[in-house]
């Protein structure tokens, strides 16, 4: 049986959720979209999807969303604060990370833009809740690509039936299980805590006596 020895996360839908959608809901409804589209529009979109592999910025994301929802530049720059105002940080999760490197190792694997780095070590200020932080844009690889859970299992030294993956997304679940990764499907702290904490007890981390 291998022992577990680190848990990787990731960011966006576990760490980050949105909880109120409320202004999102509102620009849809003012531009005819279906619930949920501007969601797809700005993360799933031609430049959303070249921002996540490092191959566009933010900026470039908002003015291809702007063109194309035909916004001028001061609904463009409303959309976008609106777009990012329901986002919760979950800082009781962090602190669970944070207590879980005592005894395993921790890493961050998130589809995200070249500016997510600079938000996690100087805005939330929680980057200390990991050994090592594996952003799509900066290693040019998005999950589910196999490559970027090797690249991250490499980085803290650890086999993939040593590691655990949290994500909320199943794609990137089956892609991790493939690779023999013990993986948990985020639906809400506490359920994701419990088993996280249920594999950690069945798979026990060997230190050295």
């Amino acid at each position: 049986m291998s022992h577990i020895q680190a848990v990787f996360w990731d960011l966006g839908g576990v760490i980050i959720r949105t909880e109120d959608r409320t202004r999102r809901a509102a620009w849809e409804a003012r531009l005819g979209l279906p619930p949920r589209e501007l969601d797809q529009i700005v993360f799933a979109g031609d430049m959303g999807r070249k921002a996540a592999v490092g191959q566009a910025g933010e900026e470039d994301v908002w003015a291809w969303v702007a063109e194309r929802l035909g916004l001028d530049p001061e609904q463009r720059e409303n959309l976008r604060k609106d777009f990012w105002r329901g986002e919760d940080l979950d800082l009781e999760l962090v602190g669970y990370i944070r207590g879980l490197r005592a005894n395993y190792r921790t890493g961050l694997i998130s589809n995200a833009w070249p500016e997510i780095r600079r938000e996690i070590e100087n805005e939330w200020r929680i980057a200390d809740a990991f050994d090592d932080l594996i952003i799509s844009a900066e290693v040019g690889l998005a999950k589910p690509d196999p490559r970027i859970y090797q690249l991250a299992l490499k980085a803290l030294g650890v086999e993939a039936s040593q590691a655990i993956f949290v994500d909320d997304f199943i794609e990137n679940l089956e892609a991790a299980s493939a690779l023999g990764m013990h993986t948990v499907r985020f639906r809400n702290r506490t359920q994701a805590q419990q088993q996280v904490e249920s594999l950690l007890a069945w798979h026990p981390t060997q230190h050295p006596s």
